[in-house]
């Protein structure tokens, strides 16, 4: 909306002098204050326990164990006790592994920065910034592969937590999102 207010206002100001003559100015002027709408997708593990609940569930889940184990070393099986200690670190390592897991997610975002795409992995951020105008999507002729974005030398995979049809869904979207991004930044 701004560009047709600054674009108009310049021929306001400008009514009698040939089109012709300013108009490197006015692209210009379009350029300068074009705002590109902002596409973001954001895809996320699917976790139905939050950490904090995961710690009581395990808690719980020791205290079941253990008094059960505790019965039975009382009555001379202490054997019981070694198995559900040994046991309870399995769980305990699964559910740290879930816990950290817990939060991973894939953001892609269309924008005026450009293509960036963050990926968090176990509490890292990788963060890689593409060239819209350049990137290459590769959708994967196999199934369960990851869509490929490749943009000068830089490639990264994407797609880790979206089903088989959603992935080609989200290539379709983010090739028309770049379609458009290209074709703007053209036609400016």
């Amino acid at each position: 909306m701004k560009c047709w207010v600054y674009y108009l206002a310049a021929f306001m100001l400008l009514p009698y002098t040939p089109r012709a003559l300013f108009a490197p100015y006015f692209k210009y002027l379009l350029v300068w204050c074009t705002d590109m709408p902002t596409r973001e997708w954001i895809s996320k593990k699917n976790c139905s326990i939050a950490p904090k609940q995961l710690f009581k569930a395990y808690l719980a889940l020791c205290s079941a164990s253990f008094l059960v184990a505790l019965y039975f070393m009382v009555y001379g099986a202490w054997v019981i006790m070694l198995f559900a200690v040994l046991e309870m670190l399995a769980v305990g390592c699964a559910f740290v592994y879930f816990g950290r897991h817990a939060g991973d997610k894939e953001s892609v975002v269309l924008g005026d920065d450009g293509l960036v795409v963050e990926l968090v992995e176990a509490e890292r951020v990788h963060q890689v910034r593409m060239d819209p105008r350049r990137t290459r999507i590769e959708i994967p002729a196999l199934r369960h592969r990851l869509i490929a974005l490749e943009a000068n030398g830089d490639r990264i995979e994407v797609g880790r937590f979206l089903t088989e049809r959603k992935r080609h869904q989200f290539a379709q979207e983010l090739r028309s999102g770049l379609m458009d991004y290209r074709s703007a930044t053209a036609a400016v």
